[in-house]
């Protein structure tokens, strides 16, 4: 069976060099949402070499910077888990305090489910917006 981030993503990609791409996931109730998928099938972080560890941390934190300056979420989850997909992959997860499931993980149980959440989805100017920022803070961070 073919790991489904070994495959070209389904998903929209906003920036992608050889090492890794940023994909949007269009999360109707997780606007901005991005994954960071390495492209080589790695299962660990500690299994990359300390440069290539600091290049995907760059990458992941330009992208998280990018979220906050367009869609200014109450908080970011960063997360990296890999249990489904043992395929090297970090969430960006932009919150808001109105989201479905705040304070907790987006993956538990619905904690806000009498509550109507906020509609914050991610308009199409917005998406180029990201796209924009995402490219120019990544291109930034892996200059220095």
């Amino acid at each position: 069976m073919v790991c489904d981030l070994c495959k070209p993503s389904v998903h929209q990609t906003l920036w992608q060099d050889n090492f890794c791409r940023v994909v949007l996931l269009h999360d109707a109730n997780y606007p901005a949402y991005c994954r960071v998928e390495l492209l080589s099938h790695i299962k660990e972080m500690t299994d990359l070499p300390p440069e290539q560890r600091a290049r995907m941390m760059k990458t992941v934190f330009a992208v998280e910077a990018a979220i906050r300056e367009v869609i200014n979420p109450d908080k970011i989850n960063l997360a990296s888990l890999g249990n489904k997909t043992p395929h090297l992959h970090w969430h960006v997860i932009p919150r808001f305090i109105d989201d479905k499931h705040f304070p907790n993980s987006h993956w538990g149980a619905a904690t806000n489910n009498e509550l109507q959440a906020n509609n914050h989805e991610l308009s199409q100017a917005s998406q180029r917006l990201l796209q924009d920022k995402i490219k120019t803070y990544i291109e930034c961070a892996l200059q220095g």
